[in-house]
């Protein structure tokens, strides 16, 4: 008995299957492919690498599962759990997911990216909360500040704040693009940042108004930095520095305000450690009395695990 799910986000084409009782069984995944230099994908171009990998990452998934063994299809249909949420990645994954369900005529389940990064974060974490609590979305195409609250099939999710501009992968990108990096630059910023002489001196300032940030001014701060011949090595740990104070300073706030202590973090940036260990540092104190929980790093980034997982717990619609 397996469910399998399905998620095709702006630079990843995923499929996972995970037993009823949520055990992982398999997860495939691919990175669309972005030529050196540039920051992204348009929709169209994406969705465009998305049909050529589906059908490879859906064999990788099937040589390992037997296609009687599938008795629910989820996918992601679209970025957020919210009314006129849309990008047509996510037409590539929902419609494979339609067909496969009908041929094995087992019941479709629609969920949303955001809700597939939440249960991922969840699961691989180990914690499963009744309560209320606060979710920050961090990845290339999402910075958000959540409420969050389990419900079947998926979750309840109040947006409180998050990014006026750029989002923190963004900021991570156009970063990593100006030094040279690879896309997406995370990964090979994170070890330049490793090799930093500085953790104080070099400084990039973001703006924060009360649960909502800015990263705009940050790019413009590093590219003039880089201009000045400040080694690569530097601005990536400032890089990193600014998005985890950013987040110190809204989720400070937000704690207090709230009282909802429990806080999970949630996609690709999340998997950054530099950033994990500050905030753990400065926000599960006495003094403000956090308590801070990760998706693992295998799991942070865009993967169809947690559409997958969404499924033990949902009805089809």
């Amino acid at each position: 008995m397996a469910i399998l799910g399905i998620d095709t986000s702006a630079y990843t084409c995923s499929a996972a299957v995970v037993s009823t009782k949520g055990e992982l069984i398999i997860a495939n995944r691919r990175l669309l492919p972005v030529p050196q230099g540039e920051r992204g994908l348009q929709q169209a171009t994406a969705v465009f690498h998305h049909v050529q990998m589906i059908p490879e990452v859906l064999k990788g998934i099937f040589d390992k599962v037997p296609a009687d063994h599938i008795k629910k299809v989820v996918a992601s249909v679209k970025p957020r759990p919210i009314e006129g949420s849309y990008m047509p990645v996510f037409t590539v994954g929902t419609g494979q997911a339609r067909v496969l369900a009908s041929a094995f005529k087992v019941p479709f389940q629609e969920s949303s990216h955001q809700e597939g990064h939440i249960m991922a974060g969840l699961w691989s974490s180990g914690w499963f909360p009744r309560k209320p609590f606060l979710a920050v979305h961090l990845s290339g195409g999402t910075s958000e500040i959540l409420r969050v609250e389990s419900k079947a099939g998926g979750f309840n999710i109040k947006k409180l704040g998050g990014t006026l501009d750029l989002h923190a992968g963004q900021l991570i990108d156009r970063v990593g693009v100006l030094m040279g990096l690879s896309f997406p630059a995370g990964p090979e910023l994170e070890k330049l940042a490793q090799k930093s002489g500085k953790d104080n001196s070099i400084r990039l300032t973001s703006a924060v108004r009360g649960y909502n940030f800015s990263f705009s001014g940050p790019v413009s701060q590093a590219e003039r930095l880089l201009k000045e011949k400040v080694s690569k090595e530097d601005v990536a740990r400032a890089v990193e520095q600014c998005i985890a104070k950013t987040l110190e300073r809204v989720l400070r706030k937000l704690i207090e305000e709230t009282g909802i202590k429990e806080v999970l973090i949630v996609g690709g940036v999340a998997a950054n450690n530099y950033i994990r260990i500050r905030l753990c540092h400065r926000l599960e104190h006495r003094a403000v009395g956090a308590k801070l929980r990760f998706a693992k790093p295998e799991h942070s980034s865009d993967n169809a695990i947690g559409i997958a997982l969404l499924g033990c717990t949902g009805s089809p619609k």
